[in-house]
């Protein structure tokens, strides 16, 4: 780990010479709004002769640093309006606010008016960057601000994965700058997981998708992350530094402005954390990334972009005991183990990206993208346990209440595993977008890909109870659980897509039309499959702000890799894509409360599902039947409000109710089980909060709160392929708080003096997570107990908790 920070020290050293010192810029802001006030988003904000330029945010705002000149040319532009040149002087200021409204272009047709492409509600929920930095939170990642939106459930805290509508972990699609990125696989717990890949210090701008996304988005039946990082326009930077570790971000561009560059470095250790879970032990996690963004402008019509990242994740781990109690009023239980051995864990992923953009005209764009993504992982472990189970005194009033009154079981367990996992997946890409005129634009896309998988995986348990191996049959001895696989896939897929998108006036209602066709082949089962998809968004010209949509398709998710590995670890060659048909119907409603501005979103949904792959979930991994033997639905409806509630700050509550299940089914689609149960992923109820205020008599002190609740989710016994014979674990709960203390604002005199007045922004930060100490239950360990009186075989399942409350100390600034 210190020779990979050293090699990333160098390259920012050099990306550093690229930056011109004392270079002066201005800070242009201000909103875009239409003629009646209502924000424009994204509307285009560029300045002339600088290749420079931004999109509006979510409330029609907009920020962008330009170089300090004589006068400004600012263009303002957005599909469907009058564009907008205004010349300004910049009188040698550091502020600029430019504000603008602008004009519908109206043209007639027949008795249809047709109107500007309106994105006020295109199915996507835009994410604050500025809120992103300071939710109280154990990643600190994107991922964990998805957590707080509708429809999307995680139970695991130190995990950055999450379930979306009934889905889980793999059923959503992550894109940095049009590259669709990966999750990792042999990753069994939170514990081993290490950075996200989204470096969000990076994000210009982060939106997400939870269904009914246009076909212009690959092949996933659940949700879209869609990431862009930004282009700089000056040379800045900052760092954060806390007890779970650190970033330091650099950006710049060159003197005559064609070269910019992006870079980030973070590392990551949560050994802090992991040092409240039941199992103790030498726990040494450390986890790093370089991630860099470079775009080169050779023409007017032609730039090369570069996005490279690099992640190096260890996890070692020496166990030494465990004390867990559980049970209820009337039985206590408490499961002791002492441990031998150990466990050795890499995780390292690679991926570099070019991509050609050609702009033959302004309503004309062509992309050409080149991308190669590798992970490298390894997972060993040989641990061995000597448990004892015990009952508890639970009397009250006794002098021995807590202690062990009597032993249940006892016994060993063995554990092993040599998985070496490595997947190479090479893709060319084709992307273009055609605006047709002021009302409507075509996009295409072509993309040709290599995968390549190699997976070696021997991993076995062994139980000894009381002298008896289980699973026990009085005959044979047997391991507990083996899984074994020696497996080479060379596999080729080709997807295409085609969409479009109008937008016509109906009256004085604006009616936006957006369809699809997506097409995917695989070459490992030679299944062809096509994806119609389609949106309609109506802006009613009522007197209330509101705005509906309409959205349905086909979502095919064909198989990666995972989802073709059965239980003993064999591929299943006849094996189809999974099929999820999307209806939503959702609206959105603008209004002020207490002259603040505040937005209500409602979503309703159903999702038809078929030639399901059953699985189970362990933690964080992932067990597919490998078997499309199942049907089933997800329906629910989801709520959040999001605006003013403390003046000038931002915060938002969501609710979500959801059901989702499956059954079996027989190749000829006939039911086996003429009975539903839950799907590993159906939380009936899901809802978050996320507050922020400040002190009245001194703003420069903030305080956030992060609360989660999630209704518990469905787990069986092991053995049991499916969730047939379930029970449900017990809800998630949890409450991170957060206090800060501004040391430098750009915006004030606010440190102008101390030790942050060269920096624009510094700030402090104390965080309490887990503020009620609850423990939350991620999984279970099945122990098995055989009586040698009469070789009875009981079973108890051993909660395995989370972590439990823990401060840190983070210290952030920019410059």
């Amino acid at each position: 780990m210190h020779q990979f920070l050293k090699k990333i020290l160098f390259l920012l050293s050099f990306f550093m010479v690229f930056h011109a010192s004392g270079q002066q810029v201005i800070l242009l802001s201000g909103k875009v709004t239409d003629s009646s006030g209502k924000p424009l988003s994204p509307a285009n904000v560029t300045v002339s002769g600088t290749g420079l330029g931004t999109s509006t945010q979510q409330d029609g705002s907009y920020e962008l640093r330009v170089p300090l000149s004589d006068s400004i040319n600012i263009h303002f532009s957005f599909v469907g309006y009058e564009s907008i040149n205004i010349i300004k002087p910049s009188e040698n200021s550091k502020l600029l606010t430019i504000s603008v409204s602008m004009e519908p272009v109206a043209s007639k047709l027949e008795e249809v008016e047709v109107t500007g492409i309106s994105n006020r509600d295109d199915g996507f929920t835009k994410l604050s960057m500025k809120e992103l930095a300071i939710i109280p939170t154990v990643s600190g990642s994107v991922e964990s601000y998805l957590k707080t939106l509708p429809g999307v459930s995680s139970n695991n805290e130190l995990s950055s994965q999450y379930s979306v509508r009934g889905g889980n972990f793999d059923e959503n699609l992550i894109y940095i700058n049009d590259i669709e990125v990966y999750r990792p696989y042999l990753i069994q717990s939170g514990k081993q997981e290490g950075l996200s890949i989204i470096n969000s210090k990076l994000a210009s701008t982060v939106q997400f998708s939870a269904g009914g996304f246009d076909a212009s988005y690959g092949d996933k039946m659940s949700s879209v992350l869609d990431i862009r990082y930004r282009k700089p326009t000056s040379f800045a930077g900052g760092f954060e530094l806390g007890l779970l570790g650190g970033s330091v971000n650099l950006e710049g561009i060159t003197k005559d402005q064609k070269f910019t560059w992006l870079t980030g470095i973070r590392f990551k250790t949560n050994q802090y954390l992991l040092k409240t879970l039941d199992v103790s032990g030498d726990y040494k996690p450390r986890f790093g990334d370089f991630q860099t963004y470079l775009t080169y402008r050779l023409t007017d019509k032609w730039q090369l972009d570069f996005l490279g990242n690099i992640a190096i994740n260890q996890y070692n781990f020496i166990p030494e005991d465990r004390n867990t109690s559980f049970g209820t009023v009337t039985t206590a239980v408490q499961l002791h183990v002492l441990f031998n051995g150990q466990e050795t864990d890499q995780f390292n992923t690679y991926l570099g990206a070019f991509t050609a953009t050609y702009r033959p005209k302004q309503d004309l764009s062509l992309k050409f993208i080149t991308s190669a993504y590798q992970t490298v992982e390894e997972e060993t472990y040989d641990i061995e346990g000597l448990y004892s189970l015990n009952e508890l005194d639970k009397e009250i009033g006794s002098e021995n209440i807590g202690d062990s009154i009597m032993n249940i079981g006892i016994g060993r367990f063995v554990e092993h595993a040599r998985n070496y996992f490595t997947a190479n997946v090479i893709a060319f890409n084709h992307r273009g977008s055609y605006q047709i005129d002021n009302n409507s634009m075509l996009q295409w896309g072509l993309k040709f890909q290599i995968e390549n998988i190699d997976d070696r995986m021997n991993e076995w348990k062994m139980v000894d109870s009381a002298g008896y191996s289980t699973p026990y049959n009085g005959i044979t001895v047997n391991l507990s659980s083996h899984i074994y696989a020696n497996n080479q896939l060379h596999t080729n897929r080709v997807t295409s897509f085609l969409r479009y998108n109008r937008s016509f006036k109906i009256k004085q209602s604006k009616l936006i039309l957006d369809a699809g066709l997506r097409s995917h082949l695989w070459s490992f089962n030679k299944e062809f499959l096509i994806s119609p998809r389609l949106s309609l968004t109506l802006d009613p010209n009522w007197e209330k702000d509101v705005t509906f949509r309409f959205s349905s398709g086909f979502y095919y998710q064909p198989s990666f890799y995972p989802e073709i590995k059965n239980l003993e670890g064999q591929i299943n060659t006849d094996i189809r894509a999974q099929k999820s048909t999307h209806f939503i119907l959702g609206s959105i409603y603008n209004f002020k409360a207490w002259n603040r501005p505040f937005r209500l979103s409602t979503d309703l949904y159903y999702k038809n599902l078929n030639h399901l792959i059953p699985y189970k979930v362990d933690n964080v991994r992932i067990y597919y039947t490998a078997k499309n033997n199942a049907k089933g639905y997800s329906t629910g409806i989801e709520f959040r409000i999001n605006g003013e509630f403390v003046k000038g700050v931002e915060s938002w509550a969501s609710l979500s109710v959801m059901q989702s299940r499956e059954k079996l089914t027989d190749g000829s689609g006939e039911n086996e089980n003429p009975e539903y149960y839950p799907r590993p992923t159906d939380q009936l109820i899901n809802f978050s909060l996320f507050f922020q205020d400040y002190f009245p008599n001194n703003p420069t002190f903030k305080v956030y709160m992060s609360i989660h609740y999630g209704s518990g989710l469905p787990t069986s016994p092991p053995g049991d392929e499916t969730n047939e014979n379930y029970f449900r674990m017990p809800p998630y709960r949890r409450v991170d708080i957060g206090l800060s203390k501004v040391l430098k604002d750009e915006n004030s005199t606010i440190g102008d003096r101390g030790l942050f007045k060269n920096f624009k922004t510094a700030w402090i930060s104390l965080e309490v997570f887990n503020l009620l100490n609850i423990n939350n239950t991620i999984s279970y360990t099945w122990i098995t107990t055989v009586n040698n009186m009469n070789g009875m075989v009981n079973q108890f399942a051993v909660p395995n908790y989370l972590t439990s409350r823990r401060i840190n100390l983070k210290l952030t600034a920019t410059f």
